[in-house]
């Protein structure tokens, strides 16, 4: 290599750590609208809202930037093929290194077995309060498969929509539910098909359970969620210790070990940080402080002390968006979180 190309290859590096999601944005927009727009057609409904959102806080991108991301990209596919045999495969592992197992799952489903965004699928794509006028005078079981079946955080606010006593209900049957045979997963994605068009719900997979109940609860409103575990404890309490355990909430952040919270500060915006700081309890904020440099560490307390007053809806939105964040890296295996349900792990 010449000296030439060894400063060419340095100016290429960026010069922060470029988040998955922002390099995917990049991508993307380098591609053009038209291109960009086929590819956005293969995702699922949170996959482009995180690109999108990603797209529209874009300020500047250095020309560094881009020939970081699209060399990155050619390194990734140069050495793979996606013609002939191993076609699964290579999408399979692609799709899931991207977004990780449980996002990736119905995606890949819909690419491989050649199904379109139809039945359940579909609710994915609907506003949760929309959702749950749909299944809001189904029978509980079947608005228990229908709430395991979507992502937590959609779950989550689709069973805040719902009165009390049947939230509750749903919830201790979503916490029991194991596994739902193809054929009643397909006979409910056919009925959903009637309001929307036909198609096929993919494969039956094993949802619900313990740790799904553990996840919506995550992402839930903190009263609704403080009344809801309250009426699991008097129905079962140790139905209610066991999803405690499994839940992972800001103050858990205190547990992960140095190395994981300078990883997922890399990930988060001061301005988010700065809004979920301001409800932290003290342990979390100290961790967050010593696992700065001296220097982010003194401003980020100045803006703490400059923020006005936030409305604790704001913070509870900032805090859920660093959960978020979290999880997506431990489902990645790019930290590992701590807490109670760690400790059973």
């Amino acid at each position: 290599m010449t000296d030439e190309n060894a400063r060419e290859g340095e100016a290429q590096k960026p010069q922060r750590k470029i988040p998955r999601v922002e390099q995917a944005a990049i991508l993307l927009m380098s591609l053009g609208e038209n291109d960009a727009a086929q590819i956005l057609k293969h995702m699922g409904p949170k996959e482009v809202q995180r690109v999108g959102v990603a797209m529209a806080q874009m300020k500047e991108v250095s020309k560094d930037d881009v020939s970081y991301v699209l060399n990155n990209f050619v390194e990734a596919v140069g050495g793979q093929t996606g013609l002939g045999v191993g076609n699964d495969d290579y999408i399979r592992t692609m799709l899931t290194q991207a977004l990780g197992d449980d996002k990736a799952s119905s995606l890949i489903d819909r690419i491989l077995i050649g199904g379109n965004t139809t039945g359940l699928d579909t609710l994915k794509w609907m506003e949760p309060r929309a959702v749950g006028d749909i299944i809001r005078y189904e029978h509980p079981q079947i608005q228990a498969i229908v709430i395991s079946y979507l992502d937590p955080d959609q779950a989550a606010e689709i069973i805040s929509t719902l009165d009390d006593k049947v939230r509750l209900d749903v919830m201790m049957r979503v916490a029991s539910l194991e596994s739902v045979q193809p054929q009643a997963l397909q006979e409910l994605n056919d009925i959903l098909e009637k309001q929307f068009s036909g198609g096929s719900a993919g494969q039956a997979s094993r949802i619900g359970g313990v740790k799904r109940a553990a996840d919506i609860m995550n992402f839930m409103e903190r009263s609704a969620e403080g009344s809801l575990m309250d009426s699991i404890k008097d129905m079962d309490p140790d139905l209610a210790s066991t999803i405690e355990d499994l839940m992972f909430v800001f103050d858990n952040l205190a547990d992960i070990d140095d190395r994981g919270i300078q990883a997922l500060l890399r990930e988060v915006s001061s301005e988010v940080l700065v809004v979920a700081l301001k409800g932290a309890d003290d342990n979390v904020q100290e961790k967050i402080f010593k696992n700065m440099s001296k220097r982010a560490s003194e401003l980020l307390q100045d803006d703490l002390e400059a923020k006005g007053p936030v409305k604790v809806s704001e913070v509870e939105a900032a805090q859920k968006d660093i959960i978020t964040i979290a999880r997506r890296m431990a489902e990645a295996g790019e930290i590992t979180l701590g807490g109670a349900g760690e400790e059973m792990m």
